[in-house]
């Protein structure tokens, strides 16, 4: 593979995810339920809504839970996978293997978004614990559903807060034992879990 293509490969994943991060977030701030009026939440529903009215026309909600924009990301996810592929230079799967790729790839991201999530929360908790900001707002919201149900199960410790290192590890112990293996179990390429 040649610098050249190196290069492509390099923007084509960096500007593909972060659009598909975005679209993806429109999925995960909908499901838990996430202020709709937060700037952060407005700036996410204005630069998804150009590819996702067409498709909300034809696949409706339900249940709370935003199926058109989650059919979007899994679009975007195999479109940017068949790039890369053939920026590789390799053989393009059948559409069924490439669906279960990005599936799994998008599964990821999901937890990755969570996992960072997490991150932001704990260094906020340290440095701004009442920040009103609104980045900060949509952090909590995302992560309380996480959080809370960890919260019920351990005993309060007097003031800190040890559920994000619980989440850490249940986040992590799924990556490595579900998704790490189900893509290991699909052929799934090493270099296309970076696109993600």
């Amino acid at each position: 593979m040649n610098s050249l293509n190196m290069a492509a490969i390099y923007i084509v994943q960096t500007l593909g995810s972060l659009y598909l991060l975005i679209v993806l977030l429109r999925f995960v701030l909908q499901l838990v339920k996430a202020d709709f009026y937060n700037p952060v939440s407005q700036f996410i529903v204005r630069a998804t809504k150009p590819l996702l009215m067409p498709l909300r026309r034809v696949i409706p909600g339900f249940g709370g839970i935003d199926f058109a924009s989650l059919v979007l990301a899994l679009i975007l996810q195999m479109l940017l996978m068949t790039v890369i592929i053939k920026l590789m230079g390799y053989a393009l799967p059948n559409v069924l293997q490439l669906l279960v790729w990005s599936m799994v790839a998008l599964t990821a991201l999901f937890l990755k978004i969570f996992f960072f999530a997490l991150i932001i929360s704990v260094i906020l908790s340290w440095v701004a614990p009442t920040s009103s900001n609104p980045a900060a707002l949509l952090v909590h919201q995302l992560c309380e559903p996480v959080l809370a149900p960890i919260r019920k199960i351990l005993p309060s410790m007097g003031g800190l807060d040890l559920s994000p290192i619980f989440g850490f590890i249940a986040l992590r112990l799924f990556d490595m034992l579900i998704i790490a293996n189900i893509a290991a179990a699909t052929g799934m390429p090493r270099g296309l879990t970076l696109a993600i």
